[in-house]
């Protein structure tokens, strides 16, 4: 069976994304090429209601330049639980924390295709456990695909599988546009944002 995703694209205008974005003070000019998350853009409206649900496409990505921004369907959790203790094997399941992260580059996900991958330093993240506890640390919390039964997140960030090939080919575009030949070894800020 598929996995839920919102029958239209987040709408939030160019002003409105910024206003959500001063907080964060990111120098534009510096970064001017920016993707956003909003986790739980669509609680009230898919899943159990006034919860952040797993493992459906409840929450809004934006690419955000000079030039436009687009939003897609996203997920920014988790598809399920597994709960977990310590930092060792036995790990749980991660949730990456909001808050602005200049770690994505552009790089193959999993060796198999291009995707905005951690690699340019560590996040933290909340792991599932009796209680959930703090990690820091390359973890590979990648912004990729997700698949039509599952949003295929141990952590990621993933888009629908539909829109993904419009994601991946206009930040690309938007990379060559603003940092030219170095559009691959350049970061993209990625901010995460908790809805309220």
């Amino acid at each position: 069976m598929p996995t839920m995703v919102p029958d239209a694209k987040p709408r939030l205008s160019s002003d409105e994304l910024h206003a959500l974005l001063q907080p964060f003070e990111i120098d534009r000019v510096k970064h001017p090429l920016v993707v956003v998350g909003i986790r739980g853009y669509y609680r009230n409206t898919m899943g159990a209601p006034h919860v952040n649900d797993r493992g459906i496409y409840d929450d809004a990505l934006f690419i955000d330049s000079p030039s436009v921004t687009a939003a897609y369907n996203g997920n920014t959790d988790p598809s399920g639980y597994r709960k977990g203790q310590g930092l060792g094997a036995s790990k749980g399941m991660a949730t990456l924390k909001s808050g602005v992260w200049f770690v994505h580059r552009f790089d193959m996900h999993r060796g198999k295709y291009l995707a905005l991958c951690q690699r340019a330093g560590e996040v933290s993240v909340t792991r599932d456990g009796e209680p959930s506890y703090d990690d820091t640390g390359m973890f590979g919390i990648n912004i990729h695909r997700g698949g039509y039964k599952t949003t295929s997140s141990e952590g990621c960030q993933t888009i629908h599988p539909t829109q993904w090939e419009s994601f991946i080919a206009l930040a690309t575009d938007q990379a060559k546009r603003f940092f030219g030949d170095k559009w691959k070894r350049t970061t993209v800020p990625y901010v995460l944002i908790e809805q309220g």
